[in-house]
């Protein structure tokens, strides 16, 4: 299966303007233009994926491919990288809509809120409006998602996943007691020790060290983010870090009622950021709701070796809502 995901499904790759930021996009199936082109029929659906922190969209493309199989390849499925996360290789071109270029500049665009607003002007700029949409939330992208229906009431979301979401007490989870003081409280020691310790690393050390590190993790694949530690992209993703311990913290209970019917909340047995409590929490206020506990022991980051499981679950999930389409 592995094999035959690799070899056959292509994944395109742009660098856009979004915001005001070079922005990484990674466009799973034959549809790089859902406005203009006009060389395959346009799909009805997108399928959406939002990343974690740090918001490396290719870490995610294994799953995204996944998802395309199993969805029999008829809806393109597209992974945002978080704005200053990722930067363009020098020879990239980064591409630009008229649009993008007349909106207004997002403010604290690589904050908690920026972020949110970020991924609504995408939507904005490269949906078209009549697009139904499945958005995939991960660990903070979740929050996001919750974030974006309540904001843009009228996107036409028909599906929104929330996986291992941390939505709520995220500096009283275990990692979260760990992460809160040194993201907040030792942030620019962190910026200054970085910065020291990697900018003058020779970039061939770092690419080496980069591969050598996703290897293990399962990560590596043809679009593997070799910036990966360059420090304004670390210092990006500690920023945001921070704001998600400070600002994470009631869960929106009055978005979650709002939106049940379309959400599926997906928690694990033995994760650290959202733990077993939060799930059964939830799962007391809202009964009715589609709220699962995983039984695999798939751990928060799924995708350094879960992606087919948990793609699993959400094509079959998806079977009825898809069959419509």
């Amino acid at each position: 299966m592995d094999s035959e995901l690799k070899e056959e499904i292509p994944v395109h790759e742009e660098f856009i303007l979004c915001g005001g930021v070079e922005t990484q996009v990674l466009k799973c199936g034959p549809w790089t233009d859902l406005f203009n082109d006009q060389s395959v029929k346009r799909p009805k659906l997108l399928i959406f994926i939002i990343p974690g922190n740090p918001g490396f969209s290719a870490f995610y493309v294994p799953f995204a491919k996944a998802l395309y199989s199993l969805t029999n390849r008829c809806f393109p499925v597209w992974t945002i990288s978080h704005a200053g996360h990722v930067l363009a290789p020098k020879d990239k071109k980064i591409l630009t809509t008229s649009e993008d270029s007349n909106a207004q500049e997002i403010k604290d665009i690589y904050g908690l809120n920026g972020q949110i607003e970020h991924k609504l002007a995408f939507l904005r700029t490269h949906v078209p409006k009549d697009m139904k949409l499945v958005l995939i939330g991960h660990s903070i992208g979740s929050y996001f998602t919750l974030q974006m229906l309540k904001r843009v009431p009228e996107l036409l979301v028909i599906r929104a996943f929330l996986l291992f979401p941390t939505i709520e007490r995220m500096s009283e989870s275990p990692n979260g007691r760990i992460a809160t003081p040194l993201l907040c409280w030792f942030r620019y020691v962190l910026y200054v020790t970085g910065y020291l310790l990697l900018k003058p690393c020779p970039e061939k050390i770092k690419s080496l060290l980069i591969r050598r590190c996703l290897q293990l993790m399962n990560l590596e694949n043809e679009f593997s983010p070799l910036n990966v530690l360059e420090p304004f992209c670390l210092a990006n993703a500690a920023y945001l870090g921070g704001q998600e311990m400070m600002e994470v913290v009631k869960r929106d209970d009055e978005t979650i009622k709002e939106h049940l019917c379309k959400l599926t909340f997906y928690y694990g047995t033995i994760d650290p950021w959202c733990p077993k409590e939060y799930y059964e929490d939830i799962k007391k206020d809202f009964p009715e709701g589609d709220i699962r506990l995983c039984e695999k022991n798939i751990p928060h980051a799924f995708i350094t070796h879960f992606n087919q499981e948990v793609a699993n679950m959400i094509a079959d999930s998806l079977k009825d809502d898809l069959s419509k389409m």
